[in-house]
């Protein structure tokens, strides 16, 4: 049976311009996407990056729509249509989801994650430490969508209006209690997350990502901030204040201020005292506590966590010791252990940033009577710009390493991998080479290795598939690494 809303409903919160028809109508569900139409239907035109949406409002009328929300109201209306003129077609969208799926967010705390790196880990710590402390949790995260222990693929970092509602829905039905999510730029500047009513947001940091889409440095760093300029005065936003621009989040927020860093003053402080390869143990507010994860920039997360969950009111003992216990994302320094003593890491980073987090943070960890092999290559059709930049890092670090294609998607891989070269110095000329297919790639690093080696494989993570001219092959690193470790 049709879920049936009455319009009055679902305009609650909607700053509309101008209604032409009847507004005592009933809506059967809400669509932007004028393909998946049907009966009874609400179509809400809105303008993307490819397509805009106003041009399919007669095709939404055919398919069974009987109201239109436009920022332009055709010039021939249908008279059995009605019509609905807003401002901001994306924003309206996030009102009227939430008010169609009876507002879950204000049956739940939500805490959202946003920053270049670390948001999957972060959200996926939050999860596993709620549920350690016996609560219903939900999550939405690049990797998957949890609600309690049950998994929903997950196709974006962000869901878009609709999806993120009805999840949240059936959180609220399940008992949740809680919700941590990511907050991608994307997601901040398309309003996918208009109507939701945060408990807090976390920034981790921000560096080089996304300018095929924001443009400028300056642009992405302003959706990242958006998401702190519109909290309500009843949350919390928390900042890492050793990223140089932690602090800006915060300015002009109407939300409580709150900060953690290891190296500046902060509201929490952390200590990282030691880091090896099976932990870190950190010292958190005069306590030291032994983590399974590995690296500084896990010390980052972990903070971050501590933090966001004192400040959601959970006893600080009790959060030190879950998460002591706890580990992190699939596909975010995932190591692998072959019978030879070889040491494989699977590791997301796709950013420059990124990329030297992890190398340094095996160049702390090693002994030096070792190779480090670093595999690793750029996304097609994303920003092109980081190409390079990627490149010479993973030579600076590593000692040998070899470019080869992630997921080219539209482009030539041999393209990418050409861009990528022209970033490497010249001093670092003998430790690269280039074999285009990422099996053989691995392949060859796994038979050049000898015991205590290092293999990082780069940039795909959790991902299990490769992407080639819009068709997805399977295509899992960790499997493939644990296969050819198997015949070593």
């Amino acid at each position: 049976m049709l879920k049936m809303k009455r319009l009055t409903q679902l305009l609650t919160k909607v700053k509309t311009e101008e209604i032409v028809g009847h507004k005592e109508i009933e809506i059967s569900n809400i669509q932007f996407d004028s393909r998946k139409v049907f009966v009874k239907s609400m179509f809400v035109a809105v303008r993307g990056s490819a397509v805009d949406g106003h041009n399919y409002i007669e095709k939404a009328i055919e398919m069974g729509a009987v109201c239109i929300v436009c920022e332009e109201i055709p010039q021939n209306v249908n008279p059995k249509i009605t019509y609905i003129k807003v401002i901001n077609s994306t924003v309206t969208l996030g009102y009227i989801a939430s008010n169609f799926y009876d507002n879950p967010s204000l049956d739940l705390k939500i805490v959202a994650v946003t920053g270049t790196n670390g948001k999957t880990t972060n959200v996926t710590l939050l999860y596993n430490l709620f549920r350690k402390l016996n609560y219903k949790v939900g999550m939405l995260s690049t990797v998957k969508n949890l609600i309690n222990d049950e998994e929903i693929e997950a196709t974006h970092t962000t869901p878009d209006a609709l999806q993120i509602n009805l999840l949240m829905q059936k959180m609220v039905n399940e008992g949740c209690e809680f919700c941590f999510m990511e907050a991608s730029s994307h997601a901040i500047d398309q309003n996918r997350m208009a109507g939701i009513n945060l408990t807090g947001a976390v920034f981790t940091n921000i560096t080089h990502d996304h300018l095929d889409y924001h443009k400028t440095f300056d642009a992405y760093i302003k959706a990242k901030k958006k998401l702190f300029d519109e909290l309500p005065t009843s949350a919390f936003a928390l900042t890492n204040l050793d990223d140089k621009r932690g602090a800006v989040m915060l300015q002009n927020t109407n939300a409580s201020v709150h900060s953690f860093a290891l190296k500046q003053m902060a509201e929490f402080k952390g200590k990282l005292l030691s880091n090896g390869l099976q932990g870190i143990e950190l010292e958190i507010e005069k306590t030291s506590v032994w983590f399974r994860l590995i690296g500084e920039f896990n010390a980052y997360n972990i903070l971050g966590v501590y933090a966001t969950a004192v400040l959601l009111g959970e006893n600080k003992e009790d959060i030190l010791t879950a998460l002591s216990s706890v580990s992190g994302a699939k596909g975010r320094f995932e190591t692998v252990l072959s019978k030879s003593g070889i040491i494989g890491i699977v590791d997301y980073a796709h950013t420059p940033d990124a990329v030297e987090n992890v190398l340094k943070t095996i160049e702390n960890l090693r002994t030096r009577n070792e190779t480090v092999y670093c595999i690793i290559g750029c996304g097609g059709n994303r920003d092109a710009s980081k190409r390079p930049i990627m490149a010479n890092i993973a030579c600076k670090y590593a000692d040998k390493v070899i470019l080869t294609s992630d997921n080219p998607r539209n482009e030539d891989p041999e393209e990418i991998l050409n861009q990528m070269e022209v970033g490497v110095e010249g001093q670092y000329f003998k430790k690269y080479s280039i074999i285009t297919d990422r099996l053989f790639a691995i392949q060859e690093a796994v038979r050049l290795s000898k015991k205590g080696d290092i293999i990082l494989v780069a940039g795909k993570g959790h991902e299990d598939y490769q992407e080639i001219k819009g068709v997805k092959f399977h295509f899992d690193d960790k499997k493939v690494l644990e296969n050819e470790f198997l015949k070593k």
